[in-house]
């Protein structure tokens, strides 16, 4: 049995063979017992940065985490130099496992699926009520995504002085979603961001939404020691820019909850999504799904939720709105 330390000679080195300028390697390896807890606030080139005992850490994946993936919000083992001093690096070795997972891939028929964000238990999804023109098949999407992954949908509508919300909210009603309606006035005043912040306390809230929305603006607003930059509209096309390229988890004020900024998304594949998980976000809907024929759609002739809701145990808004979520896993956005 080799022996390290004082005792250790020359057999107890293992050094790569015709490789000049190689450092020995030795077996000798931090003890992961010994790791620090930390908290993933951003990924950028293969470079970590982490929250860890209140420091902030730059670390790399080990190279033992193989292709497992680690991303924003994801809670880590880190070892190594925790001082969070320039140039050091400190390494992740293991990911623990996460509570939720937002996940999306790049398209329908795309089979990779990519986590966006761990452990995060809410999305707001962000959307203008003008310049740019809202998305609705978009944020139907992002709708199934949240059900799909355990998250409380969020619905923030912006620059509610160039358009009244009241069309886009009445399409929502019967989904329940919690919604908050600010205008570019109420941003600037920052009335807006607390009463966002007021829905995001005690939370880790995700942000989607695509470009020109104003939802890096409105994650500038509410957390303002952090601001990122923005970009401007095109006033032809209505599109804005990507301003955030890479996610980045920001704690409000006061540590009150975490927020989640992510790039603007033009797309939201669903391929990765179960359609029989999304029953489970109609808790009013699911009991009637027991008399369904075996992998029923919930949207053909033999459905037991049509009887289920004239017996009037649902209303048939929740229903329409089921089945409209469901057919968004069928079809694509621009369709």
């Amino acid at each position: 049995m080799r022996r390290y330390g004082k005792h250790t000679d020359e057999d107890d080195i293992r050094v790569r063979p015709g490789r000049r300028g190689s450092r020995p390697r030795t077996h000798i390896r931090p003890k992961h017992e010994d790791a620090a807890g930390g908290l993933v606030l951003t990924v950028d080139r293969g470079r970590l940065t982490c929250l860890v005992e209140g420091r902030t850490v730059t670390a790399m994946k080990a190279r033992e985490l193989g292709r497992k993936s680690v991303v924003v919000g994801d809670r880590v083992a880190v070892v190594g130099d925790l001082s969070g001093d320039k140039d050091t690096l400190a390494r992740v070795v293991r990911v623990e496992p996460r509570a939720s997972a937002l996940r999306r891939t790049a398209d329908d028929d795309d089979p990779y699926e990519r986590v966006v964000v761990a452990n995060a238990d809410q999305l707001a999804i962000v959307t203008a009520l003008a310049d740019p023109e809202p998305r609705p098949r978009l944020i139907d999407r992002c709708l199934v995504a949240a059900y799909d992954a355990g998250l409380d949908p969020l619905l923030v509508l912006t620059k509610s002085d160039l358009a009244p919300p009241d069309p886009l909210l009445a399409a929502y009603a019967p989904l329940g979603v919690r919604h908050v309606v600010t205008s570019r006035d109420e941003l600037a005043s920052g009335d807006a961001a607390e009463r966002v912040r007021d829905l995001l306390r005690e939370r880790s809230t995700a942000f989607v939404g695509h470009s020109g929305v104003g939802k890096t603006t409105l994650v500038n607003a509410l957390v303002p020691d952090r601001a990122r930059a923005t970009g401007e509209v095109n006033a032809v096309t209505g599109r804005g820019r990507h301003t955030t390229t890479s996610a980045l988890a920001l704690p409000l004020p006061g540590g009150t909850g975490w927020v989640i900024d992510t790039p603007g998304i033009r797309s939201f594949g669903l391929h990765h999504v179960d359609p029989s998980r999304v029953i489970h976000a109609f808790p009013d809907l699911e009991p009637g799904t027991a008399e369904c024929p075996r992998a029923c759609s919930h949207d053909e002739p033999d459905c037991a939720l049509d009887a289920w809701v004239a017996e009037g145990h649902a209303s048939p808004e929740r229903l329409h709105s089921l089945r409209r979520l469901l057919a968004t896993r069928e079809r694509r956005e621009g369709d």
